[in-house]
């Protein structure tokens, strides 16, 4: 497997065009895998932050605090961009679904369940330092961990998103598909991502699954995307070289070494 980084990328452009618009966005068949007006946003630059922190070893809230002031019009939110200002780089307990939304790169690189939550916390806490949005990340990761190395999709529901946010365990997609509004929070977010992979076919069916409950349809897309990527080994190509393409040369150069360190770290 290659383009690690790429499965929440590809899902955060592809979810562009889309958030916000949730009258549009709701039937399946009317989202477009890569509309006119997808662009990358804070979900995929903060995602290659977090993955060249790791990478360069350097550290997590710096990296994370210059790559966003590299691309200050990416779509951040208010109490973000605050923290953008501060050079001290302070938490301001947010529990918001931008932790969920940049971590994937702790559950690719992670070899250990126990590492996987260590390296998921750090990519949250320059932020997200809420006990709520530390979660987001975690559990996230954690699905991206199990999922690369083998566990089915029972294992998920039930060893995932049962003990960690009950209150969606029981739900499926039609469920709260047609209710379902924009909301950035963890609590919000990471349970209604876990299901659109749950019930997907394949990687597209999941993106666009995400994308048409509408909302926050980027970031609902870049935390779904690597759990299918992960689970299904497979994405579709002229998708993946589409999207490759918008993005700066140092993402694509994260990309490329994210991939050479993560060879041979999960089951084929």
């Amino acid at each position: 497997m290659k383009n690690l980084l790429l499965s929440a990328a590809v899902g955060d452009i592809v979810g562009s065009a889309y958030e916000g618009r949730t009258h549009r966005t709701k039937e399946y068949g009317a989202v477009k895998l890569l509309s006119s007006r997808a662009h990358f946003t804070d979900d995929t630059v903060l995602t290659f932050a977090c993955a060249e922190a790791f990478l360069k070893n350097i550290d997590m809230a710096t990296n994370i605090w210059m790559c966003a002031n590299q691309h200050r019009d990416a779509g951040f939110g208010h109490r973000f961009k605050v923290w953008m200002e501060d050079h001290y780089h302070l938490p301001y307990k947010s529990f918001g679904n931008g932790s969920a939304m940049r971590c994937s790169s702790a559950g690719w690189l992670a070899r250990t369940e126990e590492e996987c939550i260590k390296m998921a916390t750090e990519t949250a806490m320059p932020s997200h330092n809420h006990p709520e949005g530390i979660k987001g990340a975690v559990v996230t990761a954690l699905t991206i961990f199990h999922l690369k190395n083998g566990k089915d999709k029972e294992y998920i529901k039930t060893e995932v998103l049962e003990k960690h946010y009950p209150y969606w365990a029981n739900q499926k997609y039609a469920d709260f598909h047609d209710t379902y509004t924009f909301d950035s929070t963890c609590p919000g977010t990471v349970g209604p991502a876990i299901i659109c992979f749950l019930e997907s076919k394949d990687y597209e069916d999941c993106i666009k699954l995400a994308i048409s409950l509408g909302g926050d349809a980027d970031t609902l897309a870049a935390i779904s995307g690597p759990m299918a990527y992960a689970y299904y080994r497979s994405m579709p190509e002229p998708l993946v070289y589409k999207c490759l393409k918008k993005l700066p040369d140092w993402m694509v150069k994260v990309n490329e070494e994210f991939d050479a360190r993560c060879e041979g770290e999960f089951i084929a």
